[in-house]
């Protein structure tokens, strides 16, 4: 198959910030070759972001739930994608049973890093050098490469489309106006709470925006509900939206803030592709690690001996990372923005 005609499958990541950091990957497929077909096996809870990155041709749900190994059902998908014509897979996450549906797909190059005695299933075996590759999108990004390309490889930040279609039925929906400017809040963090800025530190943000004039939307799942349902204490500028919207109306929304306020989470990634200005709260992970995919993010990190640890729940029992961050260190960076 020549250039011109190549198909790629890429194996998607199990987490919505890596998910959007994917899609660099996404755009440096394209940017080597614009007429690549790029399709992408993802869980189905991704589909929805998927469509919102134009290099994507084609989101596949992957039937299986999250750890699940679902043997049979791999083999089924990956028999049912042989007629395709992919020409290559990357395979983004380094387990075994991920890179089972392209080796059933019968896909000729099948490229990943070494992990989980992946020999034969991944035939484009490359090794990860984490001195090198220090972010996780340079990992992603560089298995699009070849293994003789420079690196680390130059990261294209990704970029979102937003519905304005779907932006004028939320704002109807929920009851929103953009009457005030507004600072939207993502308090969560799927990980655990050592990435989690206290809800009483958001609440005392949020009581001193609606203070100084501003209002507030809180997104988040309907995990955090009760989270936002205590920042709304603060005041009624606050608008507790966590469990009211899908992650592509988060998307949406969040393009209509004029700042945002996160933990390194999903949402803070979906907020950096959406081109907005993002004060990243960072705790038990690096900035270094995950930063923001943006040139408009402040990042606010204490550096302490003990972090980054990156466990879920703080070693040490008292998570000074995050407890000693001030809600006035953040205030000041949304006035800074304007």
């Amino acid at each position: 198959m020549n250039k011109q005609q190549q198909r790629i499958l890429v194996v998607g990541p199990a987490w919505v910030g890596d998910m959007v950091m994917a899609q660099s990957l996404f755009m440096t497929l394209k940017h080597q070759n614009p007429n690549v077909i790029v399709d992408v096996l993802a869980p189905a809870w991704s589909l929805p972001l998927l469509s919102r990155m134009p290099e994507v041709n084609e989101a596949i749900a992957l039937p299986v739930s999250h750890g699940e190994f679902a043997l049979g059902k791999r083999f089924r998908l990956g028999r049912q994608l042989r007629n395709r014509g992919y020409s290559q897979a990357i395979v983004i996450p380094r387990s075994y049973k991920a890179a089972l549906v392209p080796f059933f797909a019968k896909i000729p190059v099948r490229t990943g890093y070494r992990g989980e005695m992946r020999y034969g299933i991944i035939n484009d075996m490359r090794s990860l050098d984490k001195d090198v590759l220090t972010q996780t999108v340079q990992r992603q990004v560089a298995l699009g490469l070849s293994e003789s390309a420079e690196q680390p490889p130059a990261i294209p930040f990704p970029k979102l489309d937003v519905d304005e279609n779907n932006q004028k039925r939320l704002l109807d929906e929920l009851a929103l106006n953009l009457e005030k400017q507004i600072i939207g809040m993502m308090p969560g963090a799927e990980y655990g709470p050592a990435k989690q800025w206290p809800v009483s530190s958001f609440q005392e943000l949020a009581g001193n925006l609606v203070t100084d004039g501003y209002q507030v939307w809180v997104f988040g799942s309907e995990k955090e509900r009760a989270i936002g349902e205590q920042i709304g204490q603060a005041g009624k500028g606050v608008s507790n939206l966590c469990g009211k919207t899908q992650l592509v109306d988060v998307i949406d929304l969040i393009a209509l803030c004029d700042s945002v306020v996160s933990n390194d989470s999903g949402l803070m990634h979906v907020a950096c592709a959406t081109d907005r200005r993002v004060i990243a709260i960072y705790g038990s992970s690096s900035p270094s690690y995950t930063p923001p995919l943006t040139k408009n993010a402040e990042v606010i990190y204490r550096y302490l001996e003990c972090s980054p640890c990156f466990k879920r729940v703080c070693p040490l029992g008292h998570t000074n990372c995050l407890t000693g961050i001030d809600s006035d260190i953040l205030l000041a960076a949304i006035k800074d923005a304007g």
